[in-house]
């Protein structure tokens, strides 16, 4: 006789299943553990949940850690150092090879058990590189649109074009079980491991793919491991989640999760405070005190890895000359907008760097001075006219946006440059090709404790910023070849200090403005700690109402 298992029920089908299943309902009916809504500036950009498609701010807030898990995880409660996931286990075999023990009894949001099989699929051809190759430092041109997927289960073109920035170099996932697998790469790679936890390498159910009709049907539904599941994305509007009670790490504490659109801060606030929400997220500091006068209310948060950037187009006529881009860079008081926007609750960084990197930090560095005097001397000697620089920007889809943006206009005026602000509703139209991109915002992360998952990830050769062809240096290319195959930790260290002199210095792809930090508002009442991170945790242990 077969054995009987949920599968097998569902698939016979009949009287005898539905009677097996009605308990199981009436269950659910008794449901008594609470819902909330969470009020946030933007859901998702891409207006899918595919993990390859949305490396967003916003995205990391509703996938991690409700939706999407990976192998090796992040301590979302801690200090985000990585932790057991999807695996129980890792070891290196060489330095181009990483082996992995997968967690037994997982399962996927449909009752699937994460085998072997899933992983490989969600490293495959199919679901992740498309026609890409391992070990080709060739730019991937991505992004300038978002593009609308096509019909049936063709990849648009960003998906791997992200998976070629997250692995440059691998050749291929193999089963040694059913419950074990290995990661093989082209080169030597110390930061295997890393890539495996950063946000992108997740782990998604094969059958659910294969019975998709399209890969759009797909993402934005997708079955996962998380402990909530897909219930509807209204695209601009909301996510609605709700628990996967068969959840590994045990059953969820909320019967549902929604997201809302609400992208005006004073309408996010107003709705916390009148009880239609239970969270307020992206609040801006000069609000946490006027909250915090309710005694019923707290605002939690703070610094995170990631940091506010303005990014320059070179290929713009202004800004071509590197000198004209230095000057932005010198006109900047970063200290002056960290005490007068953010009240002193953020800091200035030693660039594009974090202190987790360990020996690979470069404690000495610093962002381009404040010195105006310096600026107008770099534009004298570039001879710039005054002619006009759009700047791009997004009404407050980061904190502060549009209240730096204006600050920064101010600042580069009194030193000479004409920076003339370009409203956009979109991140396409802040990334379309045009005689008016020049300057734009962004914001960049450290998935991991290296520098190849920063500088090199968001500015090498299939950065972000080379793949909708803004800015491109031959001598960073070749160091961020150098930086993701070395193996020599005082070498890697040199040409990593070498690529901040180029892209900070002395041909500015970007400058840094601030770490940025995050703040979410709540009832007191409820009992939930506040990730270092956009991600907000709803797991078992971290909410209590």
């Amino acid at each position: 006789m077969s054995k009987l298992t949920r599968r097998t029920i569902l698939k016979s089908g009949g009287a005898a299943a539905s009677a097996l299943l009605l308990p199981r309902f009436a269950i659910a009916q008794g449901d008594n553990r609470p819902s909330v809504t969470i009020a946030v500036q933007k859901v998702t950009n891409a207006n899918v949940l595919d993990v390859l498609r949305e490396q967003s701010n916003v995205g990391e807030r509703v996938f991690f850690s409700s939706i999407w898990e990976g192998l090796i995880s992040k301590n979302w409660r801690g200090n985000l150092e990585a932790v057991p996931g999807l695996a129980t286990e890792w070891r290196r075999i060489d330095d181009q090879t990483v082996e992995v023990k997968l967690r037994q009894g997982v399962k996927f949001h449909n009752g699937d058990e994460l085998t072997a099989e899933d992983v490989l699929f969600s490293f495959s051809r199919e679901r992740m590189f498309g026609e890409t190759e391992a070990k080709s430092r060739t730019t991937i041109q991505a992004f300038e649109k978002i593009p609308t997927p096509r019909p049936g289960k063709e990849l648009p073109p960003d998906v791997p074009a992200v998976a070629r920035r997250i692995w440059p170099d691998l050749v291929r996932v193999d089963a040694v079980d059913k419950y074990t697998v290995r990661f093989y790469n082209a080169t030597p790679d110390v930061t295997i491991e890393g890539r495996l936890s950063r946000y992108g390498s997740d782990i998604m159910n094969r059958r659910a793919w294969e019975e998709s009709a399209s890969y759009l049907d797909w993402a934005r539904k997708p079955v996962t491991t998380g402990p909530y599941k897909v219930v509807e994305l209204k695209p601009d509007v909301s996510l609605t989640l709700e628990a996967h009670d068969e959840y590994w790490g045990g059953r969820p504490p909320l019967k549902r999760i929604r997201f809302l659109e609400v992208p005006e801060v004073a309408s996010r606030i107003n709705g916390l405070l009148s009880g239609e929400y239970q969270f307020a997220c992206d609040i801006p500091p000069d609000q946490i005190a006027g909250i915090e006068k309710n005694s019923a209310f707290e605002v939690q948060g703070g610094t995170i890895l990631n940091h506010r950037l303005t990014v320059f187009d070179k290929n713009h006529a202004q800004l071509a000359n590197p000198l004209v881009r230095r000057a932005f860079t010198h006109a900047i008081d970063r200290q002056a907008i960290v005490d007068s926007l953010w009240a002193g609750r953020t800091r200035v960084p030693k660039g594009l760097q974090w202190e987790f990197y360990g020996d690979m930090f470069n404690a000495d560095w610093s962002v381009p001075a404040y010195d105006p005097k310096l600026a107008q001397d770099l534009l004298k000697q570039a001879n710039y006219k005054g002619d006009p620089i759009p700047y791009r920007l997004l009404n407050n889809y980061y904190t502060n946006q549009v209240a730096t943006a204006q600050v920064l206009v101010e600042m580069w005026k009194s030193v000479g440059l004409n920076v003339q602000i370009e409203t956009k509703e979109n991140w396409s139209q802040i990334m379309e090709r045009a005689p008016t991109r020049a300057v734009r915002d962004w914001s960049n992360s450290a998935a991991f404790n290296d520098p190849v998952s920063s500088l090199v990830a968001q500015h090498g050769p299939n950065g972000q910023q080379q793949q909708i062809g803004e800015w491109t240096n031959t001598e960073l290319n070749k160091l961020s070849e150098f930086l993701e195959t070395s193996t020599d930790r005082a070498a890697r260290k040199k040409a990593f200090r070498r690529m901040l002199e180029i892209a900070e210095r002395e041909d500015p792809a970007y400058t840094v403005l601030h770490q940025n930090a995050t703040f979410t508002a709540k009832p007191k009442s409820i009992k939930w700690k506040a990730a270092p991170a956009f991600a907000m945790d709803f797991r078992a242990g971290n909410f209590e109402a």
